[in-house]
């Protein structure tokens, strides 16, 4: 593909898979080759010169377990859902072959619905605005034809339920109107015994104007969204991260020194499992940032910290899981400490693989991917935008530093994805021996930064714009002598459960590829 270079590992990163991993792993090509990702679709593409309203931001993406419905939260508080239209529901692989139609069209999708999940509430108590923006969705089981789905802000978790209800109407009204008074007369005393279209008749000093209607249920149906359950009140600190269990019972949330665990059916009580929380707050020196069930095991969870650390937790232990059962980190290498080394090294998401024996985790500057069963160090170490590392001391001075990026992993494990600032997204190959490492604009054309050379940095309208910062420039060159714009970041993202298509969110717009 064009521009594709070798991904940029550090010098102390593994083979990409352990041998142990390639053992289990499934037969592919060697080296695999790099995906050629196209456009499919945008929604919400902006005009030029159109400004974003800070509320149609978007703050969450997820794709549901089929990989037929995709669910964004954007920080007005609101939740969209699109559907997928380019799949038949009479269309088997067996009638596709006897047609000769072509199964690799690539997945297409479509606005569904969208409904207000969270309101901007006022804390009272702490003097604490919180604010409707949603920090996560996830999915859950699906029952009856209709979808269920966790939504969260800072405090509150909310189950709604989405479902095709059949719209009813008003057919007929009840009152003959053959029988009704001439000239409009009220019902008095010369008219107290109309008939009803049923045969029967008024009582003496009855309503003769009357008329009750009748309503009946239609064939047309309308998308219905309904909260069935409030979590709340169980947080004192804002809510980074939710996660369902596989067990479709339970899920978890997490704050910077909490994780909860809840039932589906019960929102006035939760158990806290995890607490990290020291007796005096003067000691407190790492916080949650991320945690994630295990895909298939319904005892395991992972949860990673400010300091790097990821750690694998066993509910089975103790009703309090004050210890891991494992723990993974990359130590530091001797002398090369400074002020920005646990800044940076901050994991902002953690994703399990779709098979659970893989763990891929974000940092500031890297994506690394860890082995459930190897916590000697990562076994690949990806970086995403080594470039700025010379920038930190700009970048702390504006908070970009403090950037919160997602990361994504494709369904057959092979390639992985994270975003960057000026909105572009990599996507590397982790299969043995793979090169991959692409880089991509969330534009009409992706791969257009690959074919830009500019010969210096430009300002945009939207960094003149920007909100306050405390100095240092957000405009650049980066390695290749593109510029980058730190006011315009892709936080958001994700993969197709099954197939080669990243939803990825520029602002308020949302962009589709295939590959």
């Amino acid at each position: 593909m064009n521009g594709a270079a070798a991904p940029e590992r550090s010098p102390s990163a593994s083979p990409p898979l352990p041998a142990q991993a390639q053992a289990q792993a499934p037969p592919s090509p060697s080296p695999t080759q790099p995906l050629e990702w196209r456009f499919s679709q945008v929604f919400g593409e902006r005009s030029a010169g159109e400004e974003v309203q800070d509320v149609d931001i978007i703050s969450a993406i997820e794709f549901n377990k089929s990989g037929h419905h995709l669910a964004t939260g954007d920080r007005g508080g609101r939740v969209v859902l699109f559907e997928r239209t380019d799949v038949k529901d009479h269309a088997c692989r067996k009638d596709a072959e006897k047609a000769d139609y072509s199964i690799s069209r690539h997945p297409e999708f479509r606005y569904k619905t969208e409904f207000q999940s969270h309101e901007p509430e006022f804390d009272y108590l702490k003097s604490l605005e919180i604010e409707e923006k949603i920090n996560q969705i996830k999915w859950c089981q699906a029952a009856n034809g209709a979808l269920f789905l966790l939504s969260t802000n800072d405090k509150t978790i909310k189950f709604w339920k989405v479902q095709e209800k059949k719209v009813k109407k008003v057919s007929e009204m009840n009152l003959d109107r053959s029988a009704a008074p001439a000239n409009g007369s009220p019902g008095g005393v010369g008219y107290l015994s109309p008939s009803l279209s049923n045969g029967n008749a008024l009582k003496p000093g009855g309503f003769p104007l009357l008329r009750l209607p009748v309503v009946v249920t239609s064939q047309e149906t309308s998308l219905a969204a309904s909260c069935r359950r409030v979590y709340a009140h169980a947080h004192d600190y804002h809510i980074n991260s939710i996660s369902n269990n596989s067990d479709g019972e339970t899920f978890i949330s997490a704050d910077d020194l909490r994780i909860n665990l809840w039932n589906l059916e019960i929102s006035n009580q939760s158990f806290n499992i995890i607490d990290v929380k020291p007796t005096n707050m003067e000691d407190l020196t790492e916080v949650i940032t991320s945690a994630e069930f295990h895909p298939t095991h319904c005892n395991t969870l992972a949860y990673s910290s400010s300091k790097g650390s990821i750690r694998l937790v066993d509910l089975r232990q103790s009703a309090l899981c004050d210890t891991h059962s494992q723990i993974f980190e990359q130590h530091e290498a001797p002398g090369s400490r400074s002020f920005f080394t646990e800044i940076i090294a901050s994991i902002s998401d953690i994703k399990f693989s779709k098979d659970g024996r893989h763990i891929l985790s974000r940092d500031y500057m890297t994506l690394k991917l860890w082995d459930v069963k190897m916590n000697s160090g990562p076994v690949a170490t990806f970086q995403v935008h080594e470039y700025l590392r010379p920038k930190l001391c700009d970048l702390y001075e504006n908070d970009s530093i403090f950037d919160k990026f997602e990361c994504c992993q494709s369904g057959d494990g092979l390639r992985v994805a994270t975003g960057s600032y000026s909105n572009i997204f990599r996507v590397f190959g982790c299969g043995t021996g793979s090169s991959e490492a692409t880089t991509l604009e969330a534009t009409r054309n992706p791969t257009r930064r690959q074919l830009q050379n500019p010969t210096r940095a430009t300002r945009s309208l939207s960094t003149l714009t920007r909100a306050v910062r405390r100095g240092g420039e957000s405009t650049g060159i980066d390695a290749n002598g593109n510029s980058y714009d730190l006011s315009t970041k892709l936080l958001h993202l994700a993969w197709h459960p099954s197939e080669n298509l990243i939803a990825c969110a520029a602002a308020n717009s949302l962009y589709m590829y295939y590959a």
